[in-house]
């Protein structure tokens, strides 16, 4: 996971007036990074509309839909915080983190990924997250949990 997040994939405070709006500021950051081709954001906006992104505990993980795997230039994620919250289809999310990834590689981030956000306590504390390091610091800890689980 650490290889996939940065400082610079992590905006926090920002503000969107809905889920398609959240979404491209999610997409612009990919593109922004270089991790994904302009089809890529069509096929976020695809994908939610046939299957909704939010996960529960005020989290949405937008991603493209599989076809679009081609469009992804390398492995990413982006988190985006909007504290004021996002109408997500009658939920509330607050958190989103994008997923950018190449080959059969989205299952395993997507199934990392929600080891920690369905976790309520640390899915708040991401929520109200003051800063990146904070952010960066719950999040790598996917990594570490993974290895532990691994050799148990």
């Amino acid at each position: 996971m650490a290889e996939l997040l940065t400082a610079e994939s992590v905006r926090l405070g920002r503000t969107a007036a809905d889920r398609a709006a959240a979404i491209d500021q999610v997409g612009a950051v990919l593109l922004e990074l270089g991790a994904v081709d302009p089809e890529y954001l069509t096929a976020m906006h695809e994908r939610e509309a046939s299957v909704s992104t939010y996960i529960g505990e005020g989290v949405a993980i937008p991603h493209g839909t599989d076809a679009s795997r081609a469009h992804v230039r390398r492995s990413a994620l982006t988190v985006l915080q909007f504290p004021e919250g996002v109408d997500w289809g009658g939920e509330d999310v607050r958190l989103c983190v994008g997923i950018a990834a190449q080959g059969s590689e989205q299952v395993g981030i997507l199934s990392a990924l929600a080891h920690v956000l369905m976790d309520p306590e640390r899915a708040a504390e991401l929520r109200q997250a003051p800063d990146t390091d904070t952010v960066l610091r719950i999040l790598r800890t996917v990594d570490t949990e993974k290895d532990e689980e691994t050799t148990q």
